[in-house]
């Protein structure tokens, strides 16, 4: 039995069934409008909360530690590693990201579903270890040159250069082949459109059997009173 499938991670639907809380994975490549979607879906729906990865890349400007990642050394973050203090992690752009296990943990002993925004690389080190809890979906851009026009219009805020541009679109070639590791695909042609498809899939996956507990017990009483 994983961390995970412990008695207070169970949400009360009705009198006597419990819900199993859910990992709600969202990968995309960069300027698909994975932060978008997950931004909103966490405006609309109290019980779920972000799980805050840990990085070792350079803090931007506006960016709040332990509210957009939590910021720390490679040192800092080789030991956590070591310590098995990550659900998972992977080296991106030259830097370093990963899940702090301890956050998630505390989120789904309150009975709360969790949101993650990782890579596919993430992904698989999750599901290794909580398939039943895990839900993922990956996000794709409508078109390759609508990629290309999102991150060329996100680099003039963040300076990135014409090479980090080529070096995304390179990488996003990569993340896309991963797509069919995935639950669900959503192709973002409209965002308002991606967001409500998204949260489609939260809403149906939240009321799988699987996650009921105490369903049994609850159909016994329906038939005993017949």
């Amino acid at each position: 039995m994983t961390f995970f499938k412990i008695q207070s991670d169970w949400r009360i639907i009705l009198k006597g069934i419990r819900r199993r809380g859910l990992m709600y994975v969202m990968s995309s490549p960069s300027g698909a409008g994975k932060t978008t979607i997950t931004r909103s879906l966490l405006n609309n729906n109290g019980n779920l909360v972000i799980s805050v990865s840990a990085t070792t890349r350079k803090r931007r400007a506006g960016e709040v530690n332990t509210q957009d990642y939590y910021f720390v050394s490679p040192d800092e973050f080789g030991k956590m590693v070591d310590n098995g203090e990550m659900l998972e992690h992977a080296k991106v752009f030259d830097n370093y990201y990963g899940t702090p296990r301890a956050p998630v943990e505390k989120a789904l002993s309150e009975g709360k579903d969790v949101i993650f925004d990782i890579d596919w690389q993430g992904t698989q080190q999750l599901s290794e270890m909580a398939r039943e809890d895990l839900v993922t979906v990956f996000i794709l851009p409508p078109t390759r040159s609508e990629l290309e026009k999102r991150l060329r219009s996100r680099s003039r805020d963040t300076l990135e250069s014409e090479a980090d541009i080529r070096g995304r679109m390179t990488k996003a070639a990569d993340e896309m082949s991963h797509y069919t590791e995935y639950d669900y695909v959503i192709i973002n042609h409209d965002i308002d459109e991606a967001i409500a498809k998204a949260q489609t899939i939260l809403d149906a996956e939240r009321i799988k059997r699987r996650r009921m507990v105490g369903l049994s017990d609850f159909v016994r009483g329906l038939k005993d009173g017949l």
